[in-house]
Parts: C-alpha cells; structure tokens; sequence
C-alpha cells in the first residue's frame, strides 16, 4: 500500500506533456535559417553541383553533418532554398500591391512598384534565394519543378491586373501574357550582368525598366 501511494506520489510530480526542449532543439529555426542563408549565397557564388553540404556546414557555422539533420539531403535543401525565395518574394509583392491600393495609385504607378520591388528581391543584400532559382532550376526534379511553378504561376499572376489596366488605357501596346513574359524576363536577366559596384541604383533600372516597357 505504501509503495503504492510513494509510486502515486511520483506520478503527481512528474511533469506533464512533452520534456523541455534543450537549447539546440530551441534553436532548431535559427539554425535552418542560418543554412538556408549560407546555401542560397553558395549555390548563386559557385554552383548547386560545386558546392559540398560540408561548404555550406563551414558557412553556417556548423559541424559537417549538421545539415542532414534539418535537410535530408543537398537536393532537398535546394528547394528548400527556392522555395523559400518564393515565398518571401510572394509576401513583399502582395504588401507592395496591397499598398498601391490603399493609396489609389495608378497603373502605371503601381507597374513601377512591382518592378522596383522585383529588382530588390533579386539584387537586393542577402536576396540570393530566387538568382538560385534563375540560375539552377533544371536542377530540381521534376515533382520539385512542378511544386515551385505553382508559386511562379501565383507571383506572375499578380502582374496580370496592372498589365490588364495599362493595356486598357492603351499605356501598354503588347498583349498582356506576352508583356509580362517579356518583363519579367528583362527583369530576370538583370542578375547576369547586375553589378552593385558600379553606379546604377534598384531605382535607375527601375526608372531605365518603366522607359523600356512604357514609351512616351
């Protein structure tokens, strides 16, 4: 009876749910952040194929193996990357849109927004997830592919109103799927020559882009 009520006793004063996490579990956000940052930045500088896990491991600070435990394999954390890249991208251009509503602006107003915000998600400090994407796309296998152009298909797809509304006000001459097919290819392509050490600014393109795409 005793032994009963001293094992009761200790069953009361046990703690409940799940053991408190240590302080790498606890890290465990911090830490894929740190690879996914150090992957992006090595796979746009030397390639997916060139770079080891053990380069990006160095990168993040991390012991050799480390990126196993949040990535099952290189390939995985490519996606991740992408993945990633598309998602923020997403986000910063439906708060740009969201906010050219709120002020009313114009389509034309709007269309220098997408374009400047465009240019940061791609030449912007540190924004080396969606270049990866540009640059290592065949890459990815083809459930990947097909996974990551549904968020393509979602960011392009926030173009098409503004484009719409340009073309009806006759500012815009081409069709609306080929212009922005062809915008967002200029656009694209900048990351190939884009070179931040000289002295063209996000806003000089963007002033250069809207003259392109909009002529007087």
């Amino acid at each position: 009876m005793q032994d009963s009520v001293a094992l009761a006793d200790a069953t009361a004063k046990r703690p409940r749910g799940r053991p408190r996490k240590t302080i790498d579990e606890r890290d465990d956000g911090n830490r894929r952040q740190a690879l996914l940052a150090a992957a992006a930045r090595l796979f746009r500088q030397k390639g997916f194929a060139a770079t080891t896990t053990r380069d990006i491991a160095a990168a993040a600070g991390m012991q050799s193996g480390s990126p196993f435990y949040h990535f099952k394999s290189k390939q995985v954390l490519l996606f991740a990357v992408m993945e990633e890249g598309m998602r923020a991208a997403l986000a910063r251009q439906r708060a740009t849109m969201q906010a050219s509503a709120h002020a009313d602006l114009a389509p034309k107003t709007q269309l220098r927004k997408l374009v400047e915000a465009h240019f940061e998600v791609l030449l912007g400090p540190g924004n080396d997830f969606v270049p990866v994407m540009l640059y290592e796309w065949r890459s990815l296998q083809p459930r990947q592919r097909k996974s990551l152009a549904l968020l393509v298909a979602e960011y392009e797809g926030l173009w098409v109103p503004v484009l719409t509304a340009l073309h009806a006000s006759h500012h815009l001459r081409a069709p609306v799927a080929l212009a922005r097919l062809l915008i967002l290819g200029a656009l694209n392509w900048s990351v190939q020559w884009f070179d931040p050490k000289k002295s063209a600014s996000v806003q000089d393109l963007s002033d250069a882009a809207m003259a392109l795409f909009l002529p007087p």
